[in-house]
């Protein structure tokens, strides 16, 4: 199940990627989620005040809203970061994807302490790769993502 702030995340990055306002259908297959799963969620987000959505133009987060999605987008950046710089995790983007939802606050600001993250998090984050950048060239990233497109 996806929360709020994943959501949040995914409009953002979706929104960075396109300039422009983000696809119901673009942020759905970000989170591997039915198109009528997001617009749900878009509704509650638009609700809550997180975001403004005008049908068949997108969504566009408010200033609340981009502000949580780049806080969620740093507390993601950490946990790539712990995984594979403390954990050695390889599997690293589907166990960050499932402790997004469940590290809150405090536990991410302790991570925090022991990666050493950049100022410049969360603008760090390739939306394209979906990595943290400073991942990329300790993982060999590029060739990853090239093989994947080549399956």
């Amino acid at each position: 199940m996806n929360t709020q702030n994943q959501y949040l995340k995914a409009i953002y990055l979706v929104q960075e990627q396109e300039d422009g306002p983000a696809s119901t259908g673009k942020v759905a297959d970000a989170l591997d989620v039915s198109p009528a799963s997001a617009n749900e969620m878009i509704g509650k987000l638009e609700a809550a005040g997180l975001a403004d959505h005008e049908k068949y133009k997108g969504v566009d987060l408010t200033d609340e809203g981009i502000k949580r999605a780049r806080d969620a987008l740093q507390t993601y950046c950490i946990i790539e970061r712990f995984l594979v710089e403390v954990l050695e995790v390889e599997e690293f983007r589907a166990e960050a994807r499932q402790l997004e939802s469940v590290i809150d606050e405090t536990v991410g600001d302790r991570l925090d302490t022991i990666i050493d993250r950049d100022p410049a998090c969360p603008d760090c984050f390739d939306a394209e790769l979906d990595v943290c950048c400073h991942l990329v060239s300790d993982l060999d990233i590029d060739r990853e993502v090239e093989s994947e497109a080549a399956d």
